[in-house]
């Protein structure tokens, strides 16, 4: 009862409860910090006289850090709650870009790259369940806001990267971006929504899940993920070496999905509102179908550019309404369908990249984008599945 009247509390404080800004910063701190990695990558592997391959080997142990603790946050979670798991795997987060930037040796750099994927990883699993609290307690969808705020977390960490490391070095750079990070939580802590676990829940459902409904929106996250995964890692190279672009060109790739990307999952929640989970993710994936199959066909690099503009406009709803859907099956706890989803989509993201690798060196990355749209016809198989995500904003089917 105290829950369903905080919940009401909350729905009358306006379009931008605390709880709202609050999750919002914490997705901001996250992708922030996952973009102040990214320029330091080169700095990392010339400190540590690893080669490219080695290096490729110390990301996957990132992915594998992430894989072994997303299932242990939603397990956390259906304990104590998501407020509490987000803020201790924030508070953990903080110190290893400072640790990444220190670490002397191989072994040191893997450990301290195991556990920021770890905690990375940990942290978007619990936020992604406090924020289906939020749409909860205010009966209106905000998840496609979050994840644009992870974007932009995202481009702010990696655009001013280089600038920072170029004038100040990678240790001054390091604290800096540290001492961001614990304000963007300082100010966040006092806002989080709390979600206390319900004790009269039986202890089985902080299991693995037994019905098939999260496997089947994992599946949904995974099969958008990978053509994420593909533009974002490979969309330059195919841009230069198969279309012929300039390397400043081949750069535009990849910046035209992020910002149709981060335009649309701010505009995402609105349209989700108005048009319900299944036909905003319907439309989404017809979107970017278009975009890979343009991106495919294209005779010219401007035009693949505008395929991968269309395909971020696309894929940048999707995810986010899987996430809802997963927070909302019924009869389970929104940490432990929400780590099923999390962790399957993250998963894609992890593999796909090597894997579409070594078959575009046999068949030519056009191709791998002319077969990308297969996954996302079977999202919209199962789109029926996105009516869930409804039962965070109170909306229809």
């Amino acid at each position: 009862m105290d829950n369903q009247l905080h919940a009401a509390a909350q729905a009358q404080r306006g379009f931008f409860p605390k709880s709202r800004i609050a999750v919002s910063l914490l997705f901001l701190m996250n992708g922030f910090l996952v973009g102040c990695w990214a320029p330091k990558i080169p700095e990392f592997a010339e400190r540590l006289a690893i080669t490219k391959f080695e290096l490729g080997l110390m990301i996957l142990v990132f992915g594998l850090g992430s894989l072994t603790m997303m299932p242990i946050a939603g397990a956390k979670i259906a304990k104590h709650g998501s407020r509490v798991v987000t803020l201790a795997m924030a508070v953990c987060l903080l110190p290893i870009l400072l640790a990444l930037t220190v670490a002397p040796n191989v072994i040191t750099g893997g450990i301290a790259l195991f556990l920021f994927g770890g905690f990375v990883g940990a942290m978007d699993v619990a936020m992604n369940a406090n924020a289906v609290a939020v749409e909860k307690s205010m009966r209106r969808a905000i998840m496609s806001s979050c994840h644009a705020f992870w974007s932009l977390g995202g481009l702010i960490g990696s655009g001013l990267g280089g600038l920072l490391i170029s004038k100040i070095g990678v240790l001054g750079h390091a604290g800096l971006a540290t001492a961001l990070a614990v304000a963007f939580l300082a100010i966040a802590w006092p806002m989080v929504l709390s979600d206390p676990p319900h004790p009269d829940e039986k202890k089985e459902k902080t299991r693995l899940p037994m019905v098939p409904l999260p496997w089947l929106l994992g599946l949904m996250a995974l099969f958008s993920m990978v053509p994420e995964g593909a533009v974002l890692d490979w969309g330059a190279l195919y841009l230069r070496q198969e279309m012929g672009a300039s390397v400043a060109l081949s750069g535009f790739g990849f910046a035209a999905f992020s910002l149709t990307m981060a335009a649309m999952r701010f505009a995402g929640d609105m349209v989700r509102d108005r048009f319900g989970g299944v036909k905003t993710l319907r439309v989404c994936t017809l979107f970017a179908i278009t975009g890979m199959l343009i991106a495919g066909f294209a005779p010219s690099a401007e035009l693949a550019i505008v395929g991968f503009a269309f395909c971020g406009i696309g894929i940048s709803n999707m995810v986010p309404i899987a996430f809802s859907a997963a927070g909302n099956v019924p009869g389970l706890k929104p940490g432990i369908g929400i780590s099923v989803v999390t962790t399957m989509g993250y998963s894609g993201m992890l593999v796909a990249p090597s894997a579409i690798g070594f078959v575009a060196e046999h068949v030519g990355f056009s191709t791998v984008f002319l077969a990308l749209p297969v996954l996302l016809v079977v999202v919209l198989i199962f789109s029926k599945l996105a009516r869930y995500a409804d039962g965070a904003s109170g909306g229809g089917h």
